[in-house]
């Protein structure tokens, strides 16, 4: 699930970068508690693989992911 300004990122990307989010999102979801916690806020999980970038944090069950940021390079 994207909130913002996570959703607005995401409608800008192109192609290949949309891409390259599937596959980040595939890789957090498979595991999502082995992300490192952000640097400034230790519910949030910070991604950062081949130029993508996602910040989130999972529910309580780990079930549902709430990503919050967006950035593809």
């Amino acid at each position: 699930m994207f909130i913002e300004p996570a959703e607005t990122q995401v409608r800008v990307l192109t192609a290949e970068q949309t891409a390259r989010l599937d596959s980040a999102l595939n890789a957090i979801a498979a595991d999502p508690a082995d992300v490192k916690a952000h640097a400034t806020a230790s519910a949030l999980r910070d991604y950062d693989h081949d130029g993508v970038r996602v910040i989130f944090y999972a529910t309580a069950l780990g079930s549902i992911l709430i990503v919050t940021y967006v950035e593809a390079d």
